[in-house]
């Protein structure tokens, strides 16, 4: 039976007392943000008719121009009282703030939330901002007071998820499942560690902000578990989806750049669903703010397409190093010039591809692909040679009939990786 709908009562109890500085911090930017587009047609229209100086200026003037900032100032100012009393009540909730980690349905809405927005709310040091952590058994490493964890192995397999997700979506609901029976979740993480004798860690990181600064990020967070790790660190395998596989080949080139030590003990990759040469749909948005930027009438609302995060405009080509965007109008249109970076030296990868067709064709590859990764991205093809990731023929697998998500939960492509893992019989 479908589930019922939540109440509203139901709902409340996936808030904590810091989402309310969070959603007034977004209330506050959003009315200001509105405001801006308000203030941009208005000045578009009155610059058509005449009577501004010139359509390029940057703010109304006279008495529209003071209406503008004195709702804009009105809104910050009142904004930044109640950031400021509700940061005075939040030590009377901590007790809450302390208690076990939120709902999976919370988590979810917070990752969603991260993936659109997350440069922003980092930027703002907004409270819903997810910060990178690595996670054993549903809790946080603390490299200052680690846990007794005396069944951690020498060997660990590393899970990173893909936009807008986090670490518990690994977990899905099993396509062998029954109706009327019990249900049952699939996490090939857990699954693999177990067959494999590993210790499964998962990453939870900020999906929106910049790939190459989570990338930097997670490299440093490794190499703390290399430091910290209760067993003597011997071996890591990686099992990325989506744009986890763009963070950790972002991740191992800085470190190697940086001479860090965890590269040493990395022996094999998984990608899964990676678009190494970006997705169709961040270039279709790009596109939309370009369309919308040709006029003064319609250039205020690319505003609007302008608030998707730097993740996601990082996808428009698969960005993975802070110069492919530095310097660079992230929403400008403009040639795939980013620096090319090869697949490691030393390391087996591996690369799991989908369509969602039956048979390979020019559709099923340019086009169609997974619903969200073309094929000839997912495999690291690409048109220019020097580009081309060249995965051996070996390792490389394509699942037909299969979308973006299913492959978390798929049981042919669980059975591919583990028989490339677990290597001769």
């Amino acid at each position: 039976m479908p589930r019922k709908p939540p109440t509203p009562k139901n709902a409340l109890k996936h808030l904590r007392p810091t989402d309310l500085r969070a959603l007034a911090q977004l209330a506050t930017q959003a009315t200001v943000g509105v405001s801006s587009i308000a203030e941009g047609v208005h000045q578009a229209v009155w610059s058509t008719l005449g009577f501004a100086s010139g359509k390029t200026a940057a703010h109304s003037r006279g008495i529209t121009g003071l209406v503008y900032q004195s709702v804009n100032g009105i809104t910050r100012l009142v904004g930044n009282a109640l950031d400021a009393v509700l940061a005075r009540l939040q030590p009377l909730f901590d007790w809450v703030e302390r208690s076990p980690q939120g709902s999976p349905e919370r988590e979810a809405v917070l990752a969603a939330l991260n993936g659109v927005l997350g440069d922003r709310l980092a930027a703002s040091n907004n409270p819903l901002a997810t910060v990178m952590t690595l996670r054993y058994r549903g809790a946080a490493l603390d490299w200052q007071a680690m846990p007794a964890m005396p069944d951690a192995s020498a060997k660990v397999l590393l899970m990173l998820h893909g936009l807008c997700m986090n670490d518990l979506q690994w977990q899905t609901r099993s396509p062998l499942a029954q109706p009327g029976l019990p249900e049952r979740l699939h996490d090939h993480g857990a699954l693999a560690a177990d067959a494999l004798g590993c210790s499964a860690v998962y990453l939870r990181y900020n999906s929106g902000r910049h790939i190459s600064q989570n990338g930097f990020e997670l490299a440093q967070q490794l190499e703390l578990l290399l430091a910290h790790w209760p067993a003597p660190l011997q071996e890591l395998t990686v099992l990325a989806h989506s744009m986890g596989g763009l963070l950790i080949r972002s991740a191992l080139h800085q470190a190697q750049q940086a001479g860090m030590h965890w590269p040493a003990v990395l022996k094999n990759i998984v990608f899964l669903g990676t678009p190494h040469h970006g997705a169709p749909l961040e270039r279709a948005g790009n596109w939309v703010d370009v369309i919308l930027g040709s006029t003064p009438y319609s250039r205020p609302f690319a505003k609007l397409g302008q608030l998707r995060s730097a993740g996601i405009t990082d996808l428009r080509y698969g960005l993975l190093l802070d110069a492919d965007w530095q310097g660079h109008d992230r929403f400008r249109r403009k040639p795939d010039n980013r620096q090319a970076v090869p697949l490691p030296d030393g390391v087996a990868c591996y690369c799991v591809a989908a369509t969602t067709a039956a048979k390979r064709s020019l559709l099923a590859d340019r086009l169609l692909g997974d619903g969200l990764v073309p094929l000839h991205s997912g495999l690291g093809q690409h048109d220019d040679a020097s580009r081309s990731l060249g995965f051996a023929k070996d390792r490389q697998w394509i699942a037909y009939r299969h979308g973006h998500l299913q492959l978390l939960s798929s049981p042919a492509v669980y059975a591919q990786m583990l028989q490339w893992l677990k290597g001769p019989a």
